[in-house]
């Protein structure tokens, strides 16, 4: 049982469009094929099976007036409950956070999102996930084709889920130490796959 003060209810009535789209956008692309994608099946072959036993939560964050510290407990928190509630589930590899940022410009936002990937990733990769950024400029090209980017979506937002085997191209990192620890992650969550 859950209730709601007027202040939450005006919140989740600003909240319901931006969760609409993203969840209308993860069904119909992300789960769904794409004639430029350069291989059969979903974009994301994960989707579906996520979406079948609802492991794909979504979350509206608003960093207005949050300072860097502020930020990274509640990414820290978010990565904890993550943890959490994937070890529970019946089968983790289709459980992903979805954590979305509606307010701010595009351009803004876009190097929002990434510097806060950039310099949060670390926390979640030494954890056996991944933490990926994506929005509307996203120029990472697909796997099968260089000219699809599955990574863009309508809104900024950043993803939470477990690293899965062709995510090596996605462990690269100008330190060499840092990516010495996300190699070294990789590879202890891949053994505990097998």
């Amino acid at each position: 049982m859950k209730l709601y003060t007027p202040l939450e209810i005006a919140q989740i009535q600003q909240d319901i469009p931006h969760l609409t789209q993203i969840s209308a956008w993860i069904e119909n692309f992300l789960g769904g094929h794409h004639p430029d994608l350069g291989r059969s099946g979903p974009v994301c072959p994960y989707v579906p099976n996520a979406l079948k036993s609802n492991g794909i939560k979504i979350a509206v964050i608003r960093p207005k007036n949050l300072d860097e510290s502020q930020l990274e407990a509640i990414l820290t928190k978010y990565r904890d409950i993550f943890l959490e509630t994937a070890s529970k589930a019946k089968e983790p590899i289709n459980q992903a956070f979805v954590l979305i940022f509606p307010d701010m410009e595009l351009t803004e936002a876009v190097d929002f999102i990434t510097n806060l990937q950039r310099r949060f990733k670390h926390l979640f990769v030494g954890s056996g996930l991944m933490f990926g950024e994506l929005h509307q400029l996203k120029d990472t090209p697909g796997l099968h084709n260089p000219n699809f980017h599955p990574l863009r979506s309508p809104i900024p937002l950043l993803a939470i889920r477990f690293m899965v085997e062709s995510d090596l191209i996605f462990l690269q990192s100008p330190s060499p130490h840092s990516h010495h620890k996300y190699l070294e992650a990789y590879l202890d969550r891949l053994a505990h796959q097998v």
